[in-house]
């Protein structure tokens, strides 16, 4: 399995970069969500995901003993009605997309995701079915139109409503060991699943208690045997105006913030910070704690964010200066904070006016 996929990174990385921009430019209203040489703007364990031969890469060896199945979550928002387009491959094990999911826990070995999975597997039976992750199980298998309706005892039902072809059928298009482009689209309570442009599953969700509106988008590696699974030009399109775009930030803010960052661009009192200085601005939040360094100085405090107001309003609890009234809010995978200084006035935007400090920050 080693030497399968080696080969010249740097020259991946070029080419992979070339298809995203390509792709863009043929795709109208796609964003792609994955730069082709690192995992910013994504969240999972460092010794499962990494990025190989310029793909998004989750491997596991007889080493890794995995204690539960691990997710590498996307931190860019939330996806409600979306297209989404990737290649994936894999080899061993099993794997999938999970969709307007939610982060149940983090595990000792990455986050714990439940949800809406677009399944696929290195065998012959589930690529392409629609599994709910820790919740409802199967909902479609492969070749199946069906209906979830509810159930007494707040359980559900699985209607068969229509075939999609025989499940031995579609698997003879599915590439083993090799790249297969799979689609999936969510409109409201009918999501379908697509594996080198043949439907494999559709679903009407109608079991109203369950089914999931809006959520997190994420990769699995799944427990057993060794396995690497990789994703490549993953795009993402938002079907209904403001979800699933980059700016939509999860629903508790300050889980979307946890991390380092590293200032792109600061404004401090009306004065533009040169380009040495700004990226010398580290802040790791670590819970509702942050902890901000710069060339020749730090400070270290408590956030909380105030998420009824827009954009989002931010009070910040210095060890050192006391506290200040900010603002903040994301563009694309970049986090944006402007503040009072010296506790004054909270600012109105993000422009950098007199006695406010205002900072875009990418993560690191």
């Amino acid at each position: 399995m080693s030497t399968r996929f080696q080969s010249l990174a740097a020259a991946v990385a070029v080419a992979a970069l070339t298809s995203t921009l390509s792709l863009s430019a043929a795709e109208p209203g796609f964003q792609s969500l994955f730069d082709g040489t690192t995992l910013n703007g994504w969240e999972g364990h460092a010794g499962i995901w990494s990025v190989q031969d310029g793909t998004i890469t989750g491997k596991t060896t007889a080493e890794t003993k995995l204690g539960h199945n691990t997710f590498l979550v996307w931190k860019g928002g939330t996806v409600e009605d979306f297209e989404l387009r990737l290649s994936y491959r894999i080899v061993n094990g099993n794997s999938g997309i999970q969709y307007r999911s939610k982060v149940v826990e983090q595990g000792a070995q990455g986050p714990i995701v439940g949800g809406y999975q677009a399944d696929f597997e290195a065998g012959k039976t589930y690529s392409g079915i629609l599994y709910e992750e820790r919740g409802r199980g199967i909902l479609a298998q492969r070749g199946q139109l069906t209906r979830i309706v509810a159930a007494e005892g707040g359980k559900h039902a699985v209607e068969v409503v229509g075939s999609l072809g025989k499940t031995e059928d579609i698997q003879t298009g599915i590439k083993s060991e090799d790249w297969n482009d799979y689609v999936v689209l969510a409109r409201g309570n009918r999501l379908t699943h697509i594996i080198n442009g043949r439907v494999t599953s559709e679903v009407i969700d109608d079991d109203a208690a369950h089914a999931a509106k809006s959520g997190v988008l994420a990769f699995q590696v799944h427990v057993g045997p060794p396995m690497t699974v990789q994703f490549k030009n993953v795009r993402l399109k938002s079907l209904s105006g403001g979800a699933a775009t980059a700016a939509a930030a999860p629903a508790d803010t300050l889980s979307s913030m946890q991390g380092e960052w590293v200032c792109a661009k600061g404004v401090y009192d009306g004065q533009e910070l040169g380009a040495d200085i700004a990226s010398s601005i580290v802040m790791k939040i670590s819970g509702n704690k942050y902890d901000v360094r710069w060339a020749d100085g730090s400070d270290r405090g408590t956030l909380k964010v105030v998420e009824g107001a827009t954009p989002k309003q931010l009070i910040i609890e210095s060890e050192s200066n006391g506290q200040s009234q900010g603002i903040l809010a994301f563009e694309g995978q970049n986090l944006k904070i402007a503040y009072g200084l010296n506790g004054g006035a909270r600012p109105g935007d993000f422009s950098g006016g007199s006695s406010s400090f205002s900072a875009v920050y990418r993560r690191k």
